[in-house]
C-alpha cells in the first residue's frame, strides 16, 4: 500500500493561491479564463498549476468547491455570534451573494441540491446541506422558523433568489438590493 505524504507548506500555499485567483478569474471571465493568466496572477509557473490541477475542469471544480466550502463554513461562524433565526437569515444572504459572485455557481448549486450528479456536485451539496441543516434546525427550535421547513427547501429557495437576482444584474440593476428584497419576501414565508 502506497503511503500518501502530506503536502508541503509551500505547495499547499500555492494550491490555495491558485484557487483564490482562479475563482476571481472565473468570476470575471467565465469558464474560459486564461490558465496562463491565472498561474501568473497566483505567482506560480504554469507547470505548478497543472501539477495541482491537470485540466481546466479540475481547476474549475476545485475553485467552485473551495468557494462553496468557504460559504458553508461561514454558517458556523455566523451562528456563533447571533440568535438562530438571525444567523440563518444572514447566512442565506451570504450564500445568495456568493452564488452570484462566482459565475456558474448557481448552476453548480442547482445540480448539487438534486439527486445524483458528478462527485463535485455531491460534495458541494453535502457541505451546503450540512450547514443548512444545522442552521434550520436551530432556527426551528428557537421558534424563528416554521416547523415544517426543510433545509433542502431553503437551499432551493436561495437558488431561486440567486437566479432572479442574477437576472437583475444582467439588466443593470442593483443585485445586492434585489437579493435583500427577494430574501426578505422568502423569509416572511419561512417564518409563517
Amino acid at each position: 500500500m502506497a503511503q500518501v505524504r502530506p503536502m508541503r507548506a509551500d505547495a499547499r500555499r500555492n494550491r490555495e493561491r491558485l484557487l483564490e485567483v482562479a475563482a476571481a478569474a472565473f468570476a470575471e471571465h467565465g469558464e474560459g479564463a486564461s490558465l496562463d493568466d491565472i498561474a501568473k496572477r497566483a505567482g506560480v509557473g504554469t507547470g505548478t498549476l497543472y501539477r495541482h490541477f491537470p485540466t481546466r475542469q479540475a481547476l474549475l471544480e476545485a475553485a467552485y468547491l473551495d468557494r462553496i466550502e468557504a460559504i458553508a463554513a461561514r454558517a458556523d461562524v455566523i451562528a456563533a455570534g447571533r440568535a438562530p433565526g438571525e444567523a440563518l437569515r444572514a447566512w442565506l444572504n451570504e450564500l445568495a451573494a456568493g452564488m452570484i459572485e462566482v459565475r456558474g455557481m448557481k448552476a453548480l448549486l442547482g445540480t448539487a441540491v438534486t439527486a445524483g450528479g458528478p462527485a463535485v456536485d455531491t460534495a458541494c451539496g453535502d457541505c451546503l446541506r450540512g450547514a443548512a441543516e444545522r442552521l434550520v434546525r436551530a432556527a426551528r427550535e428557537a421558534g424563528a422558523l416554521r416547523r415544517d421547513v426543510e433545509p433542502i427547501e431553503v437551499l432551493r429557495l436561495v437558488h431561486g433568489v440567486a437566479t432572479a437576482a442574477g437576472a437583475t444584474h444582467e439588466e443593470g440593476g442593483d443585485v445586492g438590493r434585489s437579493v435583500r428584497r427577494y430574501l426578505s419576501l422568502v423569509w416572511d414565508g419561512l417564518r409563517g
